[in-house]
C-alpha cells in the first residue's frame, strides 16, 4: 500500500509519520520538498505529485493554521484551506483513494454549552473556521472515500504549545491571566495520528465508515483550567515556579482582543467515532500529563 502523507513537520504530521509507517510505502512531503510538490499553494503541482505517486490512502495534514493572520490574508488562506483540498479530492477519486483530511471545532459559531455533533449546523465566525469549511464541503461533494477529523485544541510535544507558554511565562512573571470562557479539550498529535491509523485500516477493509468524525480527548476544560493543570502539574514536579495555581486569574476572551473571533464552546462530542470504530478516547488529563512529563524531563 502507498500512502502520501502532506504536511510531515507539523504537530499531527511528524506524529503521523510514526504511526502511518507501519501500514505501508510512506511518501512524506512538506511544502519545502523538492522532488515531489508537498505546497498546498500550489494545487496544480500538487496534482501531479498525486497523480504520479498515484497512493493508495491521502493524508492531508497541513493547513493555514495562522487564525489571526488569516484574516488578513484570505485568498491564500482559501487555496491552502478548501482549494487544495478540492484538487486531493478529485485526485483520490481518480485513484480510488482513501482521503484523509483534518478540521477543525472552529467550523462552529460557538454557542451554547452542549458538545457539538457532526449533524449540528455550522457557523464558522472567522477566515479560518470559513475556509476550513469549504474544505470539508468540497471533498464531500466529490464523491471519494474520504475521513475528516474535526479537532480542538491541538498540541504535541515537539515544539510550542500552550502549555510550555503557560511554564515559562510562570517562571518569569508573579501572576498570569488566562481565558476562562471558551471551553474545549485539549487534544494530543499523538492520540490524533493514532486514532487515524486505526481508523485508516478499518476503513480501508469496510469503506462504509467513511465519512466525517468529530475527534478529541474526553472531558473539557478551559484556557484557565488548562493552564491551571499545568503548573499544578510541574509544581508537584518540584519546578521552581513564581505563578501557582491559585496566582493564575481567571478573565474573558475580552481582556485579550485579536483580529480573529474565537468560538466560546469548542466542545465536540466523539460518540460516532467511538462507536463505528470501537476506540476508547483517554480524558484529555494522561495525554497532557504524558507531554509534560516528557518536557519536564527533557528540561531538567
Amino acid at each position: 500500500m502507498k500512502i502520501l502523507l502532506l504536511g510531515k513537520n507539523g504537530q499531527v504530521g511528524w506524529e503521523l509519520q510514526r504511526s502511518l509507517a507501519p501500514l505501508g510505502e510512506l511518501l512524506a512531503l512538506d511544502r519545502h520538498s523538492t522532488e515531489w510538490c508537498g505546497d498546498l499553494s500550489q494545487p496544480d503541482s500538487l496534482a501531479q505529485t498525486i497523480d504520479r505517486f498515484a497512493p493508495d490512502v491521502i493524508v492531508n495534514a497541513a493547513a493555514h493554521t495562522a487564525v489571526d493572520r488569516a484574516e488578513s490574508e484570505p485568498e491564500l488562506c482559501h487555496t491552502i484551506n478548501a482549494q487544495a483540498p478540492q484538487v486531493m479530492a478529485d485526485a483520490a477519486r481518480r485513484h480510488n483513494a482513501l482521503l484523509v483530511h483534518y478540521s477543525t471545532d472552529y467550523v462552529f459559531n460557538g454557542s451554547g454549552t452542549a458538545p457539538w455533533s457532526e449533524e449540528d449546523e455550522t457557523g464558522p465566525l472567522n477566515v479560518y473556521g470559513q475556509t476550513k469549511r469549504q474544505g470539508e464541503q468540497a471533498i464531500a461533494g466529490s464523491g471519494c472515500t474520504h475521513l475528516i477529523f474535526r479537532t480542538s485544541w491541538v498540541y504535541a510535544a515537539r515544539g510550542g504549545n500552550f502549555a510550555k507558554t503557560m511554564l515559562r511565562l510562570a517562571k518569569e512573571k508573579e501572576a498570569l491571566s488566562v481565558i476562562n470562557d471558551q471551553h474545549g479539550v485539549p487534544t494530543g498529535a499523538e492520540l490524533i495520528a493514532d486514532v487515524s491509523a486505526h481508523a485508516i485500516r478499518a476503513t480501508l477493509t469496510d469503506r462504509q465508515l467513511g465519512g466525517l468524525y468529530h475527534l478529541s480527548a474526553a472531558g473539557e476544560t478551559t484556557w484557565h483550567g488548562y493552564a491551571s493543570h499545568v503548573i499544578a502539574t510541574a509544581a508537584a514536579a518540584s519546578v521552581p515556579l513564581k505563578v501557582g495555581p491559585d496566582r493564575i486569574q481567571a478573565v474573558p476572551t475580552s481582556a485579550f482582543p485579536s483580529p480573529a473571533q474565537r468560538p466560546l464552546n469548542s466542545r465536540l462530542n466523539t460518540h460516532k467515532l467511538q462507536s463505528r470504530f470501537g476506540l476508547h478516547l483517554p480524558a484529555w488529563q494522561l495525554g497532557v500529563d504524558r507531554m509534560l512529563a516528557e518536557h519536564l524531563g527533557d528540561s531538567k
